[in-house]
């Protein structure tokens, strides 16, 4: 890859494996969404941030500088490893070979610990747009303001913010069960109590455990933080949606040890595909009901 910085962007040429429209539309992140200019933008790290992809090889980081680039945006969208890999891991594989054709471009974010962890509390028993808001309410009463284009972004709040406040108070946000969770993950990392800097280095199975202690955090979320926020390639997050894709297309079982740290993407190319065959299914019954051919609608 080459990078060269003008005007307060970043453009970057040679990229290779990046789709940034399926990336931030996998379940994996709740801060960004598709712009009106036709990027995705959202907010990291504490700072703004759009990403512009003109053509698949190139991709443009607005609000960045080159040291930007290299330190946060490269390691966010994991531009260092090479997602072929992947395909070859699973040439054996007929099932997962179509996944990873239809979802190529995906890569796994690298996100902060804590937000990921928090999200994915926030992300029990609900939706994706309800999770965004929710994390949206968070950050706009707790985080700090940041100046963005079309106004002012906000931060996502610090455990020790959190920890600060009453449990009372994060239910007033709507957050419903959820809120004992968010306070008590948010005083158990602020205090120390869990670490997150000594999870990172625990072996996987060890970390899931430290982060189970946690009020309202199962394997589930555990394995979406340790996949998303501490770049655990092993870790395979299992929800109700993900057991119903296992159980179609695998209904003699799937071994998710074997597939090592391929397993986390593994679980984002089939839960794509299977979105995508829904949206497929959809869309063809769209079709036929303007065609005035009529026909059963498929399953949610």
């Amino acid at each position: 890859m080459t990078c060269s910085e003008k005007n307060g962007s970043v453009t970057v040429t040679g990229v290779t494996g990046l789709d940034i429209y399926r990336t931030f539309d996998c379940g994996q992140c709740f801060r960004f969404d598709p712009d009106p200019e036709g990027g995705i933008s959202g907010v990291a790290f504490g700072r703004f941030v759009r990403f512009e992809q003109p053509e698949p090889g190139t991709l443009i980081v607005h609000g960045a500088t080159a040291g930007d680039f290299d330190e946060i945006w490269s390691p966010f969208l994991d531009l260092s490893r090479d997602y072929g890999e992947y395909a070859r891991a699973f040439a054996d594989d007929p099932t997962l070979t179509a996944a990873a054709k239809t979802a190529d471009g995906i890569r796994i974010l690298r996100q902060d610990p804590w937000e990921t962890l928090c999200s994915f509390i926030i992300s029990q028993n609900n939706n994706i747009p309800r999770i965004k808001g929710l994390v949206e309410r968070l950050s706009r009463t707790y985080g700090d303001p940041i100046d963005a284009p079309r106004g002012t972004a906000y931060s996502f709040p610090t455990a020790e913010t959190l920890a600060a406040v009453s449990e009372e108070d994060i239910f007033a946000l709507k957050t419903g069960f959820r809120a004992k969770y968010i306070s008590d993950a948010a005083r158990r990392v602020a205090s120390g109590d869990i670490s997150l800097e000594a999870v990172a280095k625990l072996p996987t199975p060890e970390a899931e455990k430290e982060l189970c202690r946690i009020k309202g955090v199962g394997p589930k979320v555990a394995a979406c933080a340790l996949l998303f926020g501490f770049g655990r390639g092993d870790a395979f997050p299992v929800d109700v949606w993900v057991r119903r894709v296992l159980d179609e297309y695998y209904p003699d079982g799937f071994d998710i040890a074997a597939l090592g740290d391929s397993a986390g993407i593994a679980q984002q190319y089939l839960f794509y595909y299977r979105r995508y065959e829904v949206r497929e299914e959809v869309q063809k019954h769209t079709n036929a009901i303007s065609n005035g051919r009529g026909g059963v609608p498929p399953p949610p």
